[in-house]
């Protein structure tokens, strides 16, 4: 891109390589290009691309190892809800503006102390402390301890001890003593939580209706945690034991998930959408001594069985909630209670209103979840008190989540992403917001609108479902000021469409694991984002790509292999339930720099700017013709391939009568469209010639009606390619 110089409307001075458009002056980066005159445009619809909105032909396909996605062009011109035109500009983020997001304010009062004169501000000095923060944890923590609602009963002797070798990532927080529950429950100064502050927002599906939401204090919620649920758990179970929580993320939900933690318990974290088999399953590896969950589950005005499950499962202590109203919609057991008469077992307390935290050593487990378990029994993960503060402070550092905020993400308490958003929002002084219903219409969509969600999290899957329906049309989302992405890698083309939504916010792209309690790669309002891509390691995490061989690539040179992270990492775990925790995270990692590193099984790109990637897991990789590829890398080529096209997955298949393995595609079509499968087979392959390889052939094209998927939303590619063997093999019979 050329270099460029202008002044704005907003009086800003602009020079550099490019400039970044959004709806408030001085968001972060998002859309890159170089500065011209800008045209007045009506409005931008969300169908409209940059192509047809500026006239400048551009592609979205990008070599195997390139520049992140950026797109060059002109400046857009926007209209505010009110009545006139604005440009807002961020050349190189607006210095002023990013000393005052969460990251930048720490940094401009401790770069100079810790970076000495290499620190200039939090723009331009952002990678370097981020490098810093890896190669002295300890540091940065103690001060981010500060800026979370993190008490202690009693202080760590430190952050980090290493003296224990047997740990390879050390010792967190030895000797402190807390009750993160509680932390969740206090008002603070800093980050400021009041009691009147607005802890929870919500609605009912059935409530689409109304333009109002629901909303719990923080006093509020603290009275129902203490008095409605803690002393009643203490009337029926025991301290330590574990306790299953089967329902969707309502109110009562969250509710019981803290009060468990409280009362000096574990929660057992378990999906609302498994079949009776995995409940059991789970129930068994914990050892759970009861379960929480609902009659039914309401989506879309339909009831679905949920305690009819539970019951199948097992024989365990249930107690059951209604999904609506009062009244119990079902028979219980005779061992099982409603919520009505578990609420009732504190009636005879003398003090109801009272209730003492059980406070527990730093690695006490508060939380069971568990892997998705697909391919054989669910590693049971258990998060101990440190979990939950790293998840508030990657929420904090990286979203840029703060007081006042109000925060969504449609998920479960059975995910990761469940307990992630509770403590993301609850450590940092920012409001819960919960939909009581199916994410995927429209009823979801004017919830964030009603809510003045700042802070939307999405799965891709999620997002692609918005577009195709254009459920979301004349929906105001533009309070959303940063959106947040997981789960699955994205698409370019629709990041572009929910950006769109809110003045082109960014979206801050997080990919992790539950046994890290967190991302070890995600955006950052502080360099610029590029769709579908990573900007950079997460805070204090450190990991390096391995070739082939095991060996290390160089920092600053583009590439694709596995990661291999640094093993100290705040907030991992050191420990396994049900599995050998050595033999699955280290067992056969290579050293580098004296470390043992520590496996996580994705496969990342590295571009030429420095951005990483995700292609996909390692396992997902194929050989074609003696070249290593991925199905993500292939699946976002054939994705833009022909406009009928929904989604793709590609897998490859050794043939059964030997030879190189063969690239298949299958394709799951838009409603209304019936391209043939021939048709796509050309499309496919001319598309994977011109934007990867062209000695890549594309051999098959099944068009299918839906993909198998994990509970969690992840594509079973295992599952396709079993089923194209069979298929394959029984076409060879024949």
């Amino acid at each position: 891109m050329r270099p460029s110089s202008s002044t704005g409307p907003c009086g800003m001075h602009c020079s550099g390589l490019g400039v970044a458009v959004r709806g408030r002056c001085g968001g972060s980066w998002w859309l890159a290009g170089p500065l011209s005159r800008p045209t007045r445009t009506a409005s931008i619809s969300s169908s409209t691309t940059l192509s047809t909105l500026t006239g400048i032909p551009m592609s979205m396909d990008l070599p195997s190892i390139g520049s992140p996605p950026f797109y060059e062009q002109p400046c857009l011109v926007f209209p505010r809800r009110a009545k006139k035109w604005i440009i807002y500009l961020s050349c190189f983020m607006i210095r002023d503006q990013a000393k005052q997001t969460n990251l930048g304010r720490l940094m401009e009062s401790h770069g100079q102390d810790l970076l000495g004169t290499l620190y200039k501000d939090p723009v331009t000095s952002f990678s370097l402390f981020q490098q810093f923060s890896a190669s002295r944890p300890e540091v940065y923590w103690s001060i981010v301890l500060k800026e979370i609602a993190v008490k202690f009963e009693a202080p760590p002797r430190c952050i980090l001890d290493t003296a224990d070798k047997s740990k390879h990532g050390g010792t967190w927080l030895p000797g402190a003593v807390l009750n993160i529950a509680e932390c969740c429950l206090q008002p603070s100064n800093h980050p400021r939580k009041e009691d009147n502050s607005a802890a929870i927002v919500w609605r009912e599906e059935r409530d689409d209706d109304s333009s109002t939401v629901k909303c719990m204090t923080l006093r509020e919620l603290r009275e129902r945690v203490i008095r409605l649920v803690a002393n009643a758990l203490n009337a029926t179970f025991s301290r330590g034991d574990a306790i299953a929580i089967d329902m969707p993320m309502t109110v009562n939900a969250v509710i019981i998930y803290l009060a468990i933690i409280l009362a000096g318990m574990v929660v057992v974290s378990i999906a609302d959408s498994f079949a009776a088999k995995e409940i059991a399953s789970r129930l068994h590896i914990s050892k759970a001594k009861g379960i929480f969950t609902q009659d039914f589950i309401l989506r879309g005005g339909r009831k679905f069985p949920l305690y009819s499950r539970v019951v199948e499962a097992a024989p365990l202590k249930a107690i059951v909630l209604p999904v609506i109203g009062d009244e119990m919609g079902i028979q219980l057991r005779e061992q099982d209670l409603s919520w009505r008469d578990f609420l009732s077992s504190v009636n005879d307390n003398p003090r109801p209103h009272h209730f003492a935290p059980v406070y527990w050593n730093i690695d006490s487990v508060t939380n069971i979840l568990f892997s998705s378990g697909t391919t054989g029994e669910p590693k049971a993960i258990p998060w101990t008190q440190v979990s939950p503060i790293r998840c508030g402070a990657d929420s904090w550092a990286h979203c840029d989540v703060r007081p006042g905020d109000v925060m969504c993400w449609p998920t479960n308490l059975g995910w990761v992403m469940g307990p992630i958003l509770l403590y993301s929002c609850f450590l940092t002084g920012a409001t819960l917001a919960l939909y009581h219903g199916s994410p995927l219409g429209r009823g979801f969509g004017k919830f964030v609108q009603d809510a003045g969600v700042t802070v939307l999290g999405t799965v891709p899957s999620l997002v692609k479902a918005w577009k195709s329906t254009n459920c979301m049309d004349g929906l105001d989302w533009t309070e959303v000021r940063v959106f947040a992405s997981t789960g699955e890698s994205s698409n370019v083309d629709d990041d572009l469409w929910l950006s769109s939504r809110s003045y082109y916010s960014p979206i801050i792209e997080c990919c992790g694991g539950t046994e890290l309690a967190s991302s070890y790669i995600q955006g950052s309002p502080l360099q610029p984002q590029a769709f579908g891509a990573f900007s950079n390691k997460s805070m204090t995490t450190g990991f390096v790509i391995l070739d082939d061989h095991g060996n290390a690539y160089p920092d600053d040179q583009p590439c694709i292999g596995e990661v291999g992270l640094f093993p100290i990492y705040m907030g991992s775990t050191d420990r396994l339930l049900n599995v050998d925790h050595e033999k699955v995270y280290f067992e056969g990692m290579p050293k580098y720099k004296g470390m043992r590193l520590r496996r996580h099984g994705d496969l990342i790109k590295r571009t030429v700017g420095g951005y990483y990637v995700v292609q996909g897991r390692a396992d997902d990789t194929m050989n074609l013709g003696g070249i290593k590829a991925s199905s993500v890398e292939i699946e976002r080529v054939c994705d833009r391939a022909d406009e009928s096209v929904l989604e793709t997955a590609a897998i490859s298949i050794s043939p059964v009568t030997g030879g190189p393995e063969q690239l298949v595609i299958l394709a799951v079509l838009k409603k209304g469209h019936n391209t043939a499968a021939d048709e796509l087979k050309k499309k496919f392959t001319r598309a994977v010639h011109a934007n990867l390889n062209p000695l890549f052939k594309v051999s098959f094209v099944r068009i299918v009606p839906e993909f198998p998927r994990t509970a969690s939303n992840k594509l079973l590619r295992r599952v396709l390619r079993d089923q194209m063997r069979r298929e394959l093999s029984l076409q060879s019979k024949l």
